[in-house]
């Protein structure tokens, strides 16, 4: 039987994506794998790490969706002299009142965008992660709550390793998706240069009223874990996860994370396509954004210039649906 208020709620949440889609390439050109990306990830709950060079529009896209979703965003510009307390925060004695005061840092916010997340020494990436996993920061001792929701960004070049330091794995591991963001293709590369040649590459979409609440966030989370997944769709991710422990070139596999980070996806991508129910193609979809940023290829495979998205569609090639 049919769930008929199932069925306007998804319909309601792709009706919402669209909008949103097409607000953003009002101003944005391109870039559309992006956009998917992050919505899928607050709606499922998690943190999206991306991968790419300068100038692809990376901090432009995150502010519009934070004003679209009417979430209050903060942003950090990742250097070697930030300090834990310049993210998390710090308590200040005031004199007058005789006691100490929080002094929040960027960190308490609904969506925070850490740019260039690895150009932050490792004591200072590790200040992210109880807030990632668990939503909270400890300041001297005190625990304090962050908003809810709260949804984290963070952005890296990979092409740059000077003055960088690498996440650890277990830092890679709270974002639930990532994604590589390269250059526009030469049709979009054109279409910028039109906008520019007619003065219409600005941000006037600024002006344009959000389109969704925290609350309405929140009921369609609420609504994406009523999306049927069958059992053999679940084999079928338990399969992709397993294959990435024991594929040849990989020293170290997925973790459960990937698992959760497929089914809360692939709910919601199935929302997006007006859908009730996951398919194998919405899996698919989600396994190199699931599984990329969390594996680590052995050393005689990166010395021949195998790639982990490489290796994920040849694990994507040869699993099956059973």
């Amino acid at each position: 039987m049919i769930d008929n208020n199932l069925t306007e709620r998804i319909e309601a949440i792709a009706n919402t994506y669209e909008t949103i889609q097409m607000t953003i390439r009002q101003v944005i050109v391109g870039n559309r794998d992006l956009i998917e990306g992050i919505f899928i990830s607050m709606i499922s709950g998690g943190h999206l790490l991306i991968e790419g060079v300068p100038g692809t529009a990376k901090t432009t896209i995150c502010k519009i969706i934070a004003h679209l979703v009417d979430y209050d965003f903060r942003r950090v510009q990742g250097a070697v002299d930030i300090q834990p307390a310049d993210i998390i925060g710090v308590r200040i004695y005031d004199r007058n009142r005789g006691e100490f005061f929080l002094q929040k840092g960027p960190i308490f916010t609904n969506f925070l965008m850490v740019d260039e997340i690895n150009r932050l020494t490792p004591r200072t990436q590790a200040a992210l992660l109880e807030a990632m996993s668990e939503h909270q920061a400890t300041i001297d001792g005190t625990t304090y709550p962050l908003p809810d929701p709260y949804f984290t960004i963070a952005t890296q070049n990979p092409h740059e390793a000077e003055g960088t330091f690498p996440l650890i794995e277990a830092q890679c591991d709270r974002f639930m998706f990532s994604s590589v963001l390269n250059h526009l293709d030469a049709e979009n590369e054109l279409e910028v240069l039109r906008r520019e040649r007619a003065g219409e590459l600005d941000t006037r979409i600024y002006q344009v009223a959000p389109v969704l609440s925290k609350t309405e966030i929140a009921a369609m989370t609420v609504t994406a874990q009523e999306i049927r997944v069958d059992e053999s769709v679940l084999g079928y991710m338990r399969d992709l996860v397993l294959a990435t422990r024991s594929h040849g070139d990989i020293r170290l596999g997925a973790s459960s994370r990937a698992s959760i980070a497929l089914i809360r996806g692939s709910r919601v991508r199935a929302a997006l396509n007006r859908r009730s129910y996951v398919i194998p193609d919405d899996v698919r979809a989600l396994a190199l954004p699931a599984f990329r940023h969390r594996i680590l290829l052995t050393r005689e495979a990166a010395i021949t210039g195998v790639t982990a998205d490489a290796v994920i569609a040849e694990i994507l090639e040869t699993v099956e649906v059973s």
